[in-house]
């Protein structure tokens, strides 16, 4: 169990940045994001459950072992909050499966740790949970030493707009090879993802997190610090999201970029909410996960909420459905992941062959992106994103990874498929670049 301290926020932005600051001094922390005043009323109805939640330090953890699955069904039996990342490649124990593509970031399959401190915004009041064996006094400190952080002026720095260079002929060829795939039967659709990435490069992890939010907020953003390894995420997307025995899951499947003023950005959104492949790739999807919840739910009881509602975000229109179900009794978190994960949108369908194929076309290993990271309450309520629209970092070996993809079905157009990824890493990687 835990005690709670509450304290009402003066000034949300000013603390919020001194949290983030203090937090990235630990070598484990979880900062989850909402940037909710960026979306008030302009997303689906729950999609944002708080303000931030930060969890610093830790009290215990588990970290992956030969069987995973096991290990985290043991660990997450503990009664508190806990916080944790899945890789994208606990999907080669699910399935049975070997990676051999080379991983330069190097997070493990999964990480769940107990936080020390944890802290909660929710519309202007910050609520401090921290171990009954800590004083008040103590945790009276601790929010003392967050308010006499001294913020940080920082500006952007170089990493080079190389770091977007693709070949373009290259990409052509292996997406013409997937549709061939998918026109055998092998597939309906894969999500192909390249990696741009930049080597012997150090970055501020905490000022480009800063300069993400500011330029492009998204209701599940994360930065997070494991030791060496940093993921520094804009993630519009939400895996799963549990709240006593309803289970939700709402995919992204259909993108077009903004306009440049406001008729352009009204006609791309009517393109999107009337574009045969776009609905048709959501669909897929859709289903895909009906099926996925239909393995841990009450006979009869998975509904789709919503289906393709076309959603606003800072760089790109999105089209999000929303599946729900009510889970049986006997159902836990790891018997819900190992019949979800990894998430289609991020897969394809029929998910177990996407994902080989996957490992067959792509070089380079996911590691955490197509993952997830979020936390579990206590009362075994837990909300996971979906990794995408991040950049990862390992200080050590100062390597730089921005992986980015899009949806292959029978009915792409490889150019725009490229010109997509194109729009989704330079989100990202304008935030490295001097602006002076």
């Amino acid at each position: 169990m835990r005690k709670e301290i509450q304290i009402n926020v003066d000034d949300a932005n000013v603390l919020l940045r001194k949290l983030i600051l203090f937090s990235s001094n630990f070598d484990t922390f979880l900062f989850l994001n909402s940037n909710s005043t960026a979306f008030k009323d302009k997303l689906p109805f729950n999609y944002i459950n708080y303000d931030y939640i930060v969890a610093i330090d830790k009290i215990s953890y588990s970290v992956s072992t030969e069987n995973s699955l096991n290990s985290l069904r043991k660990y997450t039996n503990i009664n508190d909050w806990i916080f944790l990342h899945l890789s994208y490649d606990l999907k080669n124990e699910i399935y049975n499966l070997n990676s051999k593509n080379p991983d330069f970031i190097g997070f493990p399959i999964y990480y769940v740790f107990q936080p020390l401190w944890i802290i909660i915004c929710r519309k202007g009041t910050l609520s401090i949970l921290y171990p009954n064996k800590t004083s008040k006094s103590e945790a009276l400190n601790f929010i003392k030493k967050i308010n006499n952080v001294q913020i940080e002026e920082y500006k952007s720095f170089i990493v080079g707009e190389d770091i977007l260079s693709l070949n373009k002929y290259s990409y052509l060829r292996t997406a013409s090879q997937i549709k061939q795939n998918i026109q055998r039967g092998d597939i309906y659709e894969m999500n192909y993802c390249v990696e741009f990435k930049k080597d012997n490069i150090s970055i501020n992890p905490y000022k480009t997190y800063m300069e993400l939010i500011k330029y492009s907020p998204s209701p599940f953003s994360a930065f997070y610090r494991l030791n060496d390894k940093y993921l520094i995420s804009a993630s519009p997307e939400r895996f799963l999201c549990k709240n006593n025995n309803i289970l939700i899951s709402q995919p992204i499947k259909g993108t077009t970029p903004r306009g440049k003023n406001e008729n352009d950005d009204y006609d791309l959104k009517n393109y999107l909410k009337n574009s045969v492949k776009e609905i048709s790739e959501n669909i897929m999807i859709t289903d895909l996960v009906r099926n996925d919840l239909s393995v841990c739910a009450e006979y009869g009881s998975v509904r789709v909420d919503e289906l393709c509602g076309v959603y606003t975000f800072p760089h790109v229109h999105q089209m999000i459905s929303t599946i729900s179900c009510q889970l049986r009794p006997s159902i836990n978190f790891v018997d819900i992941i190992k019949n979800t994960f990894p998430m289609g949108s991020m897969t394809g369908a029929p998910k177990k062959r996407a994902i080989q194929l996957i490992d067959q076309y792509e070089d380079f290993k996911r590691g955490l992106f197509s993952g997830s990271v979020g936390y579990i309450t206590p009362e075994k309520n837990f909300d996971l994103n979906v990794i995408i629209r991040s950049i990862l970092y390992n200080d050590s070996l100062r390597h730089l990874s921005i992986p980015a993809g899009s949806a292959i079905t029978s009915k792409s157009n490889i150019d725009k498929e490229y010109n997509e990824i194109l729009l989704k890493a330079r989100a990202l990687s304008k935030v490295l670049i001097s602006k002076e």
